[in-house]
């Protein structure tokens, strides 16, 4: 029974009747007197072929057992991604959006759980709520298409946090978080979903000890099977930023690759999974190119890792370390010390032309009053087809929703226009709030009424001080003194516009914010000055740069601490001294 053809024809004329799940259940059979006559007996050497061959074809595998009616046609790239998935130790996938990796990853892991008997697998993701999505969609979708598992899953547990999937033949597949929590747990074999988005010590400390036990093979006399491919890693991801820990991770593998180590990396951009009809058409891609910022563009759809590796502003995985904060704050809560700060677009791109407003909420140490954190809890886009007076508005209204001690806006360029504009009064027409003028701290510019003005503007000329607030940035990134909007990883309904602008737009404001940063790239002046320039100009700055402005005026001015006073009394001060003798 070498040819697929004879698979074919035995798997049609035997089946095993394995209704009656038994816990305990070993395929052994015992060769005593009249045991030894039986099906499983007469054909173990078939059997034993046949495993062989399904565990190095998974993809095989599944044309054998899909339905004459319905089920799918694996194309190449599919079958090539299965039979990598289960021959080499680890393995490092950077694939498209839409090119259909998950249901790659998690069929491998339905087929290599029926045919390792007892082997746990576990798909980890950011969350277990985006893990246990994952698995339980794709779940269905493979019951769907190749209802013959029915016959080996012996019991199925969902919600929204949690996923399991057991086998009659005690296999299992469960869900992890890429994060702590995982810590302590033990499995087989893992499968990280989207993995670029995990930084290396995590990934030391909470997720490579999980693979720390092989299987035991089943039976009285339990053992590793050395040609079996314990502690099994694999890495599935769209591509992330240069530099980053996961870039460096893809490096490595190359390498260990090229040594034949047992690592492997595949990768494909959009134009694979098109060509065999899969995911979006050719036309509704090109078409969200147009749309998307060319930076998510190539991640998502190109497979690029981009950012700088030669002189990037800061290192983009510290800058990713930073993403701490779990949710955005979209007002004030009345105790805090907040600061705004506004930098006015001049885009490449005018029909995405914008400016950004960051809110930076400042902690302290209660005893010295010196800054320890700097949050980011949001980044509001303002778009620049608005005019002066509308853009001041909404400037004015987010100051006040905030009660922010101080205002800084950018004067170069078009900010001048919006700069002369805060020192006017003005009527929200959104909310009916009537905002008084605003007075400068440090300009000569005077308001309309200057009795009833707001003394909260800081206005910000970058001409002579650019290099001290790239050097400022640095430092706070380098001393991680700055926390950053975790990704929203959770799934929402775009017609809940509460929600998406509460939760969702700061977030997603962040992502862009972390694009523009890894785009930017030192420059060294002549006069011994940094300056900073964009790797392409399609990307705007405006969020990096109204973080910068932000974080430049707080350490410069607001950075205060206590001084210490000491009360001297001077009666115990003078009595230490003597009366001198004078001689006559």
């Amino acid at each position: 029974m070498s040819s697929y053809e004879n698979f074919q024809s035995d798997n049609a004329k035997y089946t095993l009747n394995r209704s009656d799940h038994n816990p305990e259940f070993n395929p052994t059979v015992e060769a005593k007197g009249k045991k030894e006559e039986g099906l499983l007996h007469d054909n173990i050497d078939n059997y034993i072929e046949f495993l062989a061959w399904a565990r190095w074809y998974p993809d095989l595998f599944l044309d054998l057992i899909k339905p004459q009616k319905g089920g799918i046609n694996l194309h190449s790239d599919q079958r090539t991604f299965m039979r990598v998935a289960v021959r080499f130790y680890s393995m490092y996938g950077v694939f498209p959006r839409g090119w259909g990796k998950t249901f790659n990853e998690v069929v491998v892991m339905y087929i290599l759980c029926v045919l390792f008997p007892g082997i746990e697998f576990a798909l980890t993701a950011q969350t277990k709520e985006n893990a246990a999505e994952l698995v339980k969609d794709k779940h269905n979708d493979i019951i769907k298409k190749y209802p013959w598992f029915k016959n080996e899953v012996f019991d199925t547990k969902f919600s929204k946090s949690d996923a399991e999937i057991s086998f009659l033949n005690n296999s299992r597949i469960d869900i992890l978080a890429n994060n702590q929590s995982s810590k302590g747990q033990r499995r087989h074999a893992i499968m990280i979903e989207e993995s670029a988005l995990l930084d290396d010590f995590t990934f030391q400390d909470a997720l490579y000890p999980i693979v720390e036990h092989g299987r035991l093979t089943v039976g009285e006399k339990g053992m590793n099977n050395p040609e079996e491919l314990s502690q099994k890693v694999n890495f599935f991801t769209t591509a992330g930023y240069r530099g980053s820990s996961e870039f460096e991770r893809s490096l490595r593998m190359k390498d260990g690759m090229i040594n034949l180590n047992g690592e492997i990396i595949l990768g494909s951009d959009w134009h694979l999974g098109c060509w065999y009809g899969r995911g979006s058409t050719k036309k509704q891609i090109l078409k969200k190119k147009k749309n998307m910022s060319p930076i998510a563009f190539a991640q998502n759809y190109e497979s690029k890792w981009v950012g700088s590796v030669d002189n990037a502003l800061v290192d983009i995985k510290k800058v990713l370390h930073l993403r701490t904060l779990s949710k955005p704050e979209i007002k004030g809560d009345g105790k805090s010390e907040y600061h705004i700060a506004m930098d006015v677009a001049r885009s490449y791109n005018s029909s995405n032309n914008q400016s950004s407003i960051a809110v930076i909420k400042v902690i302290r140490d209660e005893k010295t009053n010196r800054i320890n954190k700097m949050q980011l809890v949001n980044l509001v886009y303002v778009p620049t087809f608005l005019n002066f007076t509308a853009q001041a508005i909404i400037l004015k209204r987010i100051k006040y929703i905030y009660s922010a001690k101080m205002a800084t806006v950018d004067l170069n360029g078009l900010g001048k226009g919006i700069w002369e504009e805060l020192f006017k009064e003005h009527k929200d027409p959104l909310t009916g709030d009537s905002y008084p003028c605003w007075d400068s701290i440090n300009t000569e510019d005077k308001p309309d009424n200057p009795q009833d003005a707001d003394k909260c503007l800081f206005g910000m000329t970058s001409q002579g001080i650019q290099s001290d607030i790239i050097v400022n940035f640095i430092d706070i990134v380098e001393s991680e003194k700055l926390e950053l909007l975790k990704k929203h990883t959770d799934t929402y309904n775009l017609d809940d516009k509460d929600y998406v602008e509460s939760f969702v737009s700061p977030k997603v404001q962040t992502d862009f914010l972390i694009e523009e940063i890894s785009n930017l790239q030192l420059e060294h002046m002549t006069n011994g000055k940094l300056g900073i320039k964009q790797v392409t100009k399609r990307v705007d700055k405006d969020r990096v740069m109204a973080t910068m402005y932000g974080l430049y005026y707080i350490m410069k001015y607001e950075n205060n601490v206590f001084k210490e006073t000491v009360n001297i009394d001077l009666s115990a001060l003078l009595s230490v001294f003597k009366k001198p003798n004078v001689r006559a």
